[in-house]
Formats: C-alpha cells, sequence, structure tokens
C-alpha cells in the first residue's frame, strides 16, 4: 500500500513539474495580447475555477481556517508576490528570456535557504554557504557576460521565495489560499481589463475565438500542476518533493536552448555550471539532513517501544 502510495507520489509529482516545465511553450499562444492582460485573466479564471471547485468537493466553511487578519495579511502579501513572478515570467518568456527565467528557477532553492537564515534564524551548515557562494559567483559571471547584473532570474527568485515564505508561515489548504489570493488580486485585474476596454486596447473578445479561449484557459494551467503538486507533496518525502522540483527549470532551460534557439555563450555555461553544482551541494547537504532525521525518529522510536516493553514486565 506504501509502495503505491509512493508511486503515485511520483506521478503526481512528475506531472506538476512537467506541466510547469512545459509552460514556455504555452505563453507565445497568447502573445497578441500584452503580458499584462494574459496576467489579469490568469488571475480572474483562477479564481473562477477555484471557487468552482471548492463548490464541487463542498468543502463548506473552508473561509474559517484562513479569516482571521493575520491570515489574511500574508496572503494578500503572498499574492503580491506571486502576481509579480507570474506577470514577469509571462513577459520573460514572450521577450526571448526563457533561460533567465530557468535560472531563476533554479537560483530559488538558494534564495530559500538564505531567507530561512535572514528570516526565521536557521542555522545553515558548511554545505549551505558552499552553494550560496558558488551561486553569488555565478551571478556576477553572468552579470559580466549579460553586461547587467540578470535581474530577471533574481526578481523570479526573490519573490518565489519570499512567495514559498510566507505561504509556510500561513500553513493552510494549495486550493483554499490559492483562491484567496485570486480573490484580492481579482478586483485589480478586473480593473485592468475594463480599463483596456475602455480604451479600445482589450484583445479578448476582440480577436479570434481561439486566443479568447486560451486566455479563458489560463485558469485550468494554473491550477492544474498546483492540485498535482498538493496531491504529491502529501505523498512523498520532502527530500523528493525537493529533487522533483528541479524537473521544471531543466525543462524550460532545454527548450529555451534547444527550442527558442536562445543564445548560451561560454560565460553563460560557466555560469549555468556554477549554479548546478551549487544545487548539487544543496540537495546532498538536504538528503544527508534527511536521514539522519529518520535515524533519529527510528531511534527514538526504538527507545520508547524498549521503555514500554520493559514497563510492562511483570515484576
Amino acid at each position: 500500500m506504501d509502495q503505491q502510495r509512493h508511486r503515485r507520489g511520483i506521478a503526481y509529482g512528475l506531472a506538476a513539474y512537467g506541466l510547469w516545465g512545459l509552460v514556455p511553450l504555452y505563453w507565445p499562444l497568447m502573445a497578441a495580447a500584452s503580458p499584462l492582460e494574459i496576467l489579469a485573466h490568469r488571475i480572474v479564471w483562477s479564481l473562477v475555477l477555484a471557487a468552482l471547485l471548492l463548490l464541487v468537493l463542498r468543502k463548506r466553511g473552508w473561509w474559517r481556517s484562513v479569516a482571521t487578519p493575520r491570515i489574511l495579511g500574508l496572503l494578500a502579501l503572498a499574492a503580491s508576490m506571486i502576481a509579480l513572478n507570474w506577470g514577469l515570467y509571462i513577459w520573460a518568456v514572450n521577450s526571448g528570456h526563457v533561460v533567465e527565467a530557468a535560472l531563476g528557477y533554479y537560483i530559488n532553492p538558494i534564495v530559500s535557504v538564505l531567507l530561512g537564515v535572514l528570516v526565521l534564524r536557521e542555522r545553515m551548515v558548511a554545505g549551505q554557504w558552499v552553494a550560496i557562494g558558488l551561486a553569488a559567483i555565478a551571478v556576477v559571471v553572468l552579470a559580466v557576460d549579460y553586461g547587467h547584473l540578470p535581474w530577471v532570474a533574481l526578481i523570479l527568485a526573490v519573490s518565489f521565495g519570499l512567495y514559498g515564505l510566507l505561504k509556510k508561515q500561513v500553513n493552510s489548504g494549495a486550493l483554499e489560499t490559492m483562491t484567496v489570493e485570486s480573490a484580492v488580486l481579482t478586483p485589480i485585474a478586473v480593473g485592468y481589463l475594463v480599463w483596456l476596454q475602455a480604451t479600445g486596447s482589450l484583445v479578448y473578445g476582440h480577436q479570434d475565438t481561439g486566443l479568447s479561449l486560451l486566455l479563458v484557459s489560463t485558469g485550468l494551467v494554473t491550477l492544474t500542476p498546483l492540485l498535482l503538486f498538493a496531491a504529491a507533496a502529501t505523498r512523498l518525502p520532502l527530500s523528493t518533493v525537493g529533487l522533483l522540483q528541479y524537473l521544471t527549470p531543466t525543462a524550460q532551460f532545454l527548450l529555451g536552448v534547444f527550442y527558442f534557439g536562445e543564445t548560451m555563450s561560454p560565460a553563460r555555461w560557466i555560469g549555468f555550471s556554477l549554479v548546478w553544482t551549487a544545487l548539487i551541494v544543496l540537495t546532498v547537504v538536504g538528503l544527508r539532513s534527511a536521514r539522519r532525521s529518520h535515524v533519529a525518529r527510528s531511534m527514538d522510536a526504538t527507545a520508547e517501544d524498549s521503555v514500554v516493553t520493559v514497563a510492562r514486565k511483570p515484576t
């Protein structure tokens, strides 16, 4: 039964990260619309679909878990971070920066470690310092090659890292929190769409039907991998989920280089190689830590069983 649960978790995880990895093929289909209009539709249709799912799943009273001022405030901040992340990513893909966007999601785990230290006061081991140092050198190498900081990658990494940190503080269901985040952003998104309509710049409903349907489908493309990820996370160890997450930027990187034909200079290969090395170090450290934690829990459980057995022996 555990093996079947694990296999299903792997399947859900591969599907989730695979879909996220293929997203660069999706946004160019709507290139006739501006990145901001695509983002606005993504927000609105995500809310519509999330609300429908809550009704279908009969999650009555779901809002009670997120209705406190503190949680609503955290989710409002999270909504602003994910809106920035989504909007910049759509712009990056449709502007020929797929590889740099992939770099952002490669760097994200390292940013998350830094945020853990700076915000949560977590302690870092030597391997984590090595990974951060390698990533910093990579950013310098890439900045020299680009002629400027790789700001697309850095903003994507930091915004998604902050989003994850805020969601960790909330610790509620993925669908429920996504609904609240979309609800926070929807008035702004609808206002922007109304403004586009008033100025004659709205693409939705004014070009071919296929484009309008694609804009509507942004809600489905947003929620489907999110729900698959939630299903995987409940069935797999955190270490396995951590390994699977690298599938997304790897698929994006390969698409950027081999499908979209973006240039990779020798310096960029060096920069990416440094980042990949940093991630290998970070992964090894994480796996060792998870193994030690598992051994410690097993020893504690064995010791507890021994105490119970001794206590039950007749005297």
